[in-house]
């Protein structure tokens, strides 16, 4: 059902042209009191669809896809698997202002594991889409969970949002923390307490 309802979305948004968008972004040049007509302007609009597409690229993109190839000749290693130091660029579904921060992830394989690559990849994916950071810790969590039958999940996301650093309240030293915890990471403590100071190194 979900990828019915993707695959809705993606039809709809194909139904705006590239033309269209950038038609929209001189009107939005024109409400910000500047002349779309002048030279340093004229190629805004196509620049601003062209940034926009690369911002948003997760929408055409499915995260389930990425991590269909596992590897099995792992020796029986069932312990956790920690990425640290995540990239993560985003921006906030409320006034489309940059998420800048890093994510961690760790994982506790059954029987099969991911290549490292495809961790960040997905953690690339949700974030190349409008987020809450709390949405994005989970959609993460969630989909490494149920993709790679895995024993336990968690993720942590530390950002800073410019929606609070460059407008309203205008914070620039507020950052916000996020996790995310299931199967054995939300049901044995001694796993959770261990991955954090696993990530507690990174922040040092």
């Amino acid at each position: 059902m979900k990828l019915v309802k993707e695959s809705n979305r993606e039809q709809e948004t194909e139904k705006v042209s590239d033309k269209e968008a950038e038609d929209a972004f001189r009107k939005i040049l024109a409400w910000m009191g500047e002349d779309p007509s002048r030279e340093g302007l004229l190629e805004t609009p196509k620049r601003v669809v062209k940034a926009f597409k690369e911002y948003f690229k997760g929408y055409k993109e499915d995260p389930n896809q990425i991590l269909d190839k596992t590897f099995g000749d792992v020796e029986g290693y069932d312990d956790m698997v920690v990425q640290k130091n995540i990239s993560v660029q985003s921006h906030c579904e409320h006034h489309m202002a940059p998420i800048i921060g890093k994510a961690h992830v760790a994982y506790i394989p059954k029987q099969r594991v991911v290549g490292l690559s495809k961790l960040a990849r997905v953690v690339e994916v949700f974030s190349k889409r409008l987020q809450t950071q709390e949405r994005l810790t989970m959609q993460i969590a969630n989909t490494l969970m149920e993709s790679l039958d895995a024993k336990g999940v968690a993720v942590t996301i530390d950002s800073t949002h410019q929606c609070m650093t460059m407008r309203g309240i205008k914070k620039e030293q507020a950052s916000t923390v996020t996790n995310y915890y299931l199967g054995q990471f939300k049901e044995d403590l001694s796993y959770q307490n261990r991955y954090l100071r696993f990530i507690s190194i990174a922040k040092d």
